[in-house]
């Protein structure tokens, strides 16, 4: 197994040395600083600018450096700074520390709901297909999936921001700003979980009904209930441990779309994750923050792909990695 990741790894590499290389020279066609600076700008302010940024150096110089900073998880230190346009006092390695907390506290109990509620709804569609249990559950699901994610949010907050703050003990509305801290989750992030799991759970959840129809009509399922095994069981042991190759490509596809996806909730709940820093480097023209975060999204990107095969190996016998 660990052959094969590693080869994996190098197949990778010059895959993602390309997605760097097509970024910092897609950023540098029109001249980033002048854009930065404004028309205003004079000739002199641009290259003094340019020249603190490093700019002046050739392109393949600027790249091998970022390769540097990325192979060393340098994004910015006293001997070699590496600023943000926007936030000129920080580093961006100090920025990407500081997102990668509220980020996780919205997405990753996003994921685990979301894919816990979205598998228990299929399964119990699939194995009540055509009945009332069925029709009710995609009646529900079709509906969470066709109302915009803006409209959720919109009636979350007028509704139920009342109820999180009661809930959690505080007065503070979480569209004024995030404190960090396991005390102020409910608070900030409740509502943006709840939202993200019903807009969420719509897709997996049609997704995973077609996945374990198609289980139901196994020989497998047959003869456990031949043998006298109850519907729990055969649901939640027999056809869940032989659905698990699509469950987990499901899953691991949506891992690096929920950090790309929560920049709505981060944006309009404020947030101060990955994707709000990614959305405001974008609107600033911050290129320094722009570049780091392309090579965070690659890497999530190829480091999951591996996973998922490795995990492939690890469920299912049959799977061999060669």
């Amino acid at each position: 197994m660990w052959t094969y990741v590693l080869r994996r790894l190098l197949y990778a590499i010059p895959v993602y040395l390309g997605i760097i290389f097509i970024v910092m020279a897609a950023l540098r066609i029109n001249d980033p600083v002048a854009a930065y600076l404004g028309k205003n700008a004079t000739a002199e302010t641009v290259e003094l600018k340019r020249r603190s940024m490093g700019l002046d150096r050739p392109f393949l110089v600027q790249y091998a450096d970022f390769l540097r900073r990325i192979a060393t998880l340098d994004f910015g230190s006293a001997d070699r700074p590496y600023r943000s346009w926007q936030y000129e006092s920080d580093d961006v390695g100090k920025k990407l520390a500081g997102a990668i907390g509220p980020t996780v506290a919205v997405t990753v109990p996003t994921l685990v709901l979301t894919s816990l509620i979205a598998i228990t709804v299929g399964m119990i569609s699939a194995f009540y297909r055509g009945r009332w249990p069925d029709r009710l559950l995609m009646f529900f699901v079709v509906l969470g999936m066709s109302i915009s994610v803006v409209v959720f949010i919109v009636v979350g907050q007028s509704l139920f921001r009342g109820w999180i703050n009661a809930l959690a003990g505080s007065e503070v509305l979480a569209s004024n700003g995030y404190e960090p801290g396991p005390g102020n989750w409910v608070t900030y992030c409740a509502l943006p979980v709840l939202i993200g799991v019903v807009v969420g759970m719509g897709y997996d959840a049609r997704f995973y009904r077609a996945v374990f129809v198609e289980e139901t009509g196994r020989d497998y399922v047959t003869t456990a209930r031949a043998k006298g095994a109850g519907r729990a069981r055969i649901m939640f042991v027999h056809m869940l441990k032989n659905a698990m190759i699509p469950v987990i490509t499901r899953i691991m596809i949506t891992v690096p779309f929920l950090v790309t996806g929560s920049i709505v909730m981060e944006y309009q709940f404020r947030i101060p994750g990955m994707g709000k820093l990614l959305i405001d480097a974008l609107g600033n023209k911050d290129f320094p923050i722009i570049q780091a975060f392309t090579a965070v999204f690659a890497l999530l990107f190829i480091v999951t792909n591996i996973l998922t095969d490795v995990l492939y190996a690890l469920v299912d016998p049959r799977v061999r990695l060669a």
